[in-house]
């Protein structure tokens, strides 16, 4: 197969990186017992703001464990999809007179790590910081964030101490939803950093139930025990949490098996059984994720063709995917998996058949002779990226065989979800038609109206390819409208039908979300969920 990296920046001097020693000294960051020290697929340390980028990552790692949100998932159980909890709010409802604001109860007696109560007013600022543009306090790099979260919110404000309102643009049943990515700080927290975010970076100020001790953006960051967290199920069990970017997943391996990590994310297909052997510990679930490439619908795309969108998919040899990652993926079946109630009934089977694939191709005017030529976008690694490297290059082969012949454009994984926000107008223009990004589905919006919605283009929304149906939007739009659980099902699961039936994406696999760590890790709990709670976790 094509070296995907191409030029002096292959997979061999990837791989080499692993053998080489670790850039910094992490026996440091050791102390028996009270430490524990976790090996991030992340190029770079996440923003402390509250509203942290590198994707569901940076939320696990930087985001609920400084901070809580109003609304929150509960990821202390395992055997079945996380759901959402109170937060910092205990209640939450649409106002009966006017369905579009919704009211919020704030929790009583919690204080930030500074010691400051809670008020419904720092609500109101953290949701300044992240949305009021003409704010003093307002934050770009926060609002870059969540501002695809929570599209469509207008206005918000709070009635005293204890109650917080906020209004969007239409009726919304997906609002708690989306306020779970915004993490609450105070006034005071930002003016105490010199009325500056990114002085504000170093000495962060949440409730949540760690405190940062140490940042360093492309070294590590250290955090230690908040022993007076309002929630005492997550009082961390450890004295600190070290978090290190490690993105080359044999460079994690390596920090794993020298004892120099605790606990790794996503570790190479291929060296799970040899860490099994070796006596750690490899824990997997299923959580709602989908691995895909998310393609232009713009002019000049090769994929507003649904003949080629259809080819690409019937391509996918899916089952020997799932050999080379040991596994450790389940058959990309659509946005979701077929025993979800959102699954639907799609016509179109995702099955590896190149013989129609070719038949459709030469439909639409293409061979192996004169193959579609066009560019992805992919990430080295990243939040939800699985193995990318080894898996594109795979996807890459089985086009090529079917008359499809694509290149890649490889950037970090940060860069990837720049693009993603852009859109494809601008990846357009450095010849880039589709991208590799991993997404969630474990609610409507961020699943399915978040990328798809005509009206939430970049940037509005995540709808990076500037998909436009009539159809789809009506089905969404009801179902912004429909609170009641069993008739949105209902709706989305014809709404993911149309997506499948039309091939909107190249679908490849859902990740099982492999993790591994030493012996010594005790009590840590898989959620099913692109969140996970490390409170729980204690040192043997």
């Amino acid at each position: 197969m094509q070296d995907i990296l191409g030029g002096g920046l292959g997979r061999r001097h990837l791989l080499g990186a692993a053998m080489a020693a670790l850039p910094f000294d992490l026996a440091q960051a050791q102390s028996p017992g009270g430490t524990l020290r976790v090996g991030m697929t992340l190029a770079s340390v996440p923003l402390t703001n509250g509203c942290p980028d590198q994707g569901g990552e940076g939320q696990r790692f930087m985001g609920i464990t400084l901070y809580n949100a109003l609304c929150e998932w509960d990821l202390s159980r395992s055997d079945r999809p996380s759901p959402i909890k109170a937060g910092l709010a205990t209640e939450w409802a649409p106002d009966p007179a006017n369905p579009k604001r919704w009211w919020f109860t704030i929790r009583e007696g919690v204080r930030f790590h500074d010691g400051k109560i809670l008020t419904a007013e720092d609500v109101t600022f953290s949701f300044d910081r992240a949305f009021r543009r003409e704010a003093a306090w307002y934050d770009q790099r926060a609002n870059a964030q969540v501002s695809n979260r929570v599209p469509n919110i207008t206005d918000w404000g709070h009635e005293g101490e204890r109650r917080f309102w906020m209004e969007t643009s239409y009726i919304d049943a997906t609002v708690p939803f989306g306020i779970i990515y915004v993490g609450i700080t105070h006034k005071g927290a930002w003016e105490a950093a010199g009325r500056s975010w990114e002085t504000y970076l170093t000495r962060p100020v949440g409730t949540g139930p760690w405190k940062l001790e140490q940042w360093s953006i492309r070294e590590r960051a250290v955090m230690v025990r908040n022993a007076e967290h309002w929630e005492a199920a997550r009082i961390p069990r450890t004295e600190r949490l070290v978090l290190l970017p490690l993105p080359d997943a044999n460079t994690r391996v390596a920090a794993l098996r020298s004892g120099q990590v605790d606990f790794i994310e996503a570790p190479p297909p291929d060296a799970i059984p040899t860490l099994r052997n070796a006596g750690f510990n490899i824990v997997t679930n299923v959580y709602p994720h989908n691995w895909t490439w998310h393609f232009s619908m713009l002019e000049g795309s090769p994929w507003r063709d649904i003949r080629v969108r259809k080819a690409a998919n019937l391509a996918i040899d899916r089952a020997g995917m799932k050999e080379m990652l040991g596994g450790t993926m389940a058959e990309g079946a659509g946005i979701v998996t077929p025993d979800s109630p959102w699954y639907g009934n799609p016509t179109f089977k995702l099955e590896h058949n190149p013989a129609e694939a070719r038949r459709l191709l030469a439909e639409a005017g293409f061979s192996t002779r004169n193959p579609v030529r066009t560019k992805i976008a992919i990430s080295a690694s990243g939040s939800g990226q699985m193995q990318p490297l080894p898996m594109n290059e795979f996807i890459q082969q089985n086009l090529r065989e079917v008359g499809i012949e694509i290149d890649f454009e490889v950037v970090e994984w940060n860069a990837l979800l720049v693009i993603r926000r852009e859109g494809a107008a601008k990846a357009m223009q450095r010849g880039v038609t589709g991208l590799n990004c991993s997404y969630g589905a474990a609610d409507p919006y961020s699943g399915f109206m978040r990328l798809l919605k005509s009206n939430l283009t970049p940037p509005q929304g995540g709808n990076f390819g500037w998909y436009s149906d009539p159809a789809m939007d009506a089905m969404m739009d009801e179902a912004f409208l429909t609170p009641d659980v069993a008739a949105q099902n209902a709706l989305i699961a014809r709404i993911h039908t149309r997506i499948v039936d039309e091939a909107l994406f190249l679908f490849v696999a859902h990740d099982l979300n492999p993790r591994a760590m030493s012996r010594r890790v005790k009590g840590f709990v898989q959620a099913r969920s692109w969140s996970q709670d490390l409170a729980p976790i204690s040192m043997a």
